[in-house]
């Protein structure tokens, strides 16, 4: 055989082993590889959680070769996904065998002290509360095993030593529970330890709640409906019959699942008489190394209700009802009574994976407080330990 024609031999046997390992290679392992570009690329927060995401691809990427079918593999990037530890980052489809959506699945803050677990605060009206746990419990178990070995499903696996809100995020986790088990929570009262098993509920179907609380304030409650743009003309009707209070409480205690800047932009240009910024937006474009900054306003729009104004925040308070808190704080519009807020980082941008068609969601830009605070750090001006505690301070507005 002559030289030319060996060297034509070797480039066809190269090609077909190429062809061989690309046709080996499965949709999972080609989808995680996208599903792990577009984080590394887009993920708004790599830097600031001090993710090695890098090491995430070492530990899972070999995982894949092993996955065969489509339920696998969703519980698999719902591992994956806790390396991110934060309620923001989830996939579009779930099974029942999955988590939780924390903080909109949840209905207790559990926080960790010394080596003992409390109850910190409840959403009223739901399983927790109803099956009758309390405030200021000890916690002891979960479905009746020890809660510190069963937090490691949740944590984050490059690394192994656990910051604040890496641990908060497993035990919110582990609490909230699956779609298909029932929860048994395990508490101690007079010494003795009892079991609850809430059932958990939704919230309520009314875009929003109002009442008159005294002669001179009144209330809108926003039921977790900050994404139905139905709630702008729901939300104009009934501020319309209150512009004549000295007060007005807006609760947003209740909107754990986010909504959209549409919403948001209404609500709080009924309150105010100018043009002003509300949040400000941040992405880094990683390719060329430099920073996009913009700052978003709200508009006037309608009548102006001129009184003093109150909004009310829980832990429960997510994405968009964290946006219109620090909007109206930053627009020196109103006072933020309430505990910290869920946390969720940043605005969320849609991906899609090309061989499954699996949807995914992340945090692609950072956001912040007009005065330079992320928005996950924010601390309203009057901080409350629970959500008892901020409607006691509700009521005392006169």
């Amino acid at each position: 055989m002559n030289t030319k024609k060996l060297w034509q031999f070797f480039l066809l046997a190269v090609l077909l082993l190429f062809g061989n390992l690309s046709f080996a290679q499965n949709q999972y392992q080609k989808d995680f590889q996208e599903f792990w570009s577009d984080i590394n690329e887009h993920y708004a927060y790599l830097d600031q959680q001090h993710i090695n995401w890098k090491e995430v691809k070492k530990i899972y990427e070999p995982q894949t070769e092993k996955i065969s079918s489509r339920e696998e593999f969703i519980h698999f990037l719902e591992k994956v996904l806790n390396e991110l530890y934060n309620g923001h980052s989830s996939l579009n489809t779930n099974l029942n065998t999955s988590n939780r959506l924390v903080p909109s699945g949840s209905d207790l803050y559990i926080e960790k002290n010394g080596t003992q677990y409390f109850i910190k605060d409840l959403r009223k009206g739901f399983g927790s509360d109803l099956a009758g746990l309390q405030i200021g419990m000890e916690v002891t178990k979960f479905n009746g095993k020890p809660i510190d070995p069963q937090l490691k499903q949740f944590s984050p696996k490059f690394t192994n030593k656990y910051n604040q809100k890496m641990q908060q995020y497993a035990i919110d986790m582990l609490f909230a529970g699956t779609h298909n088990e029932k929860r048994e929570i395990t508490a101690v009262i007079n010494g003795k330890e009892k079991t609850f098993s809430p059932v958990t509920y939704g919230n309520s179907d009314q875009l929003l709640y109002s009442k008159v609380m005294n002669p001179q304030t009144a209330y809108i409650k926003i039921n977790n409906s900050l994404g139905n743009n139905q709630l702008i003309a729901e939300f104009d009707k009934t501020l319309d019959g209150f512009l004549l209070y000295k007060n007005l409480i807006i609760d947003l205690t209740e909107t754990p699942g986010g909504g959209n800047s549409t919403v948001a932009r209404a609500i709080m240009g009924r309150f105010t008489d100018k043009q002003l910024p509300y949040q400000t937006h941040e992405f880094t474009e990683k390719e060329y190394q430099t920073l996009r900054h913009w700052t978003e306003y709200v508009s006037p729009r309608k009548e102006i209700f001129k009184g003093n104004l109150y909004i009310l925040v829980s832990h429960w308070t997510g994405s968009m009802g964290e946006g219109i808190a620090i909007g109206f704080d930053g627009m020196n519009r109103a006072t933020v009574i309430g505990t910290q807020m869920a946390g969720l980082l940043g605005a969320i941008s849609s991906f899609q994976m090309s061989e499954t068609k699996i949807g995914f969601q992340f945090p692609a830009e950072r956001l912040y407080h007009i005065n330079g605070t992320p928005r996950e750090d924010y601390i309203p001006a009057i901080l409350t330990q629970n959500m008892e505690d901020t409607f006691q301070k509700a009521r005392e507005i006169q």
